[in-house]
């Protein structure tokens, strides 16, 4: 079951980085970013964002230092939410109800690293 959950969250952050974000296949990312941290630069800094979340996959592919990264994880995906929630929520798939999603997200990560 741990397994299966580990690789459910890495495609998670696989998919969101690599083809929302590096791929553009989502132009809506790019207008999150835009409007969180300026239009001027939104392209590289959704690049960058992008990157870093196929990296986050691979890290928890990997399974090093997993309590860690679950932590890491929890943090990003909260922090991340509520600056979208206050700032893009028109932007979000689910509007505000993105955060309910990012919250049951962070629960699974959590059980997952130190339950299961």
């Amino acid at each position: 079951m741990h397994t299966a959950v580990n690789i459910f969250i890495a495609l998670v952050w696989l998919i969101n980085g690599f083809v929302c974000k590096l791929l553009n296949l989502v132009p809506r990312h790019q207008l999150i970013v835009g409007r969180i941290l300026g239009h001027r630069h939104a392209f590289l800094f959704t690049k960058i964002i992008g990157a870093l979340e196929v990296l986050m996959s691979a890290w928890i592919v990997s399974g090093i230092f997993s309590p860690l990264c679950a932590i890491i994880q929890i943090a990003v995906i909260t922090l991340m939410n509520v600056i979208e929630f206050v700032i893009a929520s028109d932007l979000l798939l689910f509007r505000k109800g993105n955060i309910v999603i990012a919250m049951l997200l962070c629960a699974v990560i959590y059980i997952n690293a130190f339950i299961l």
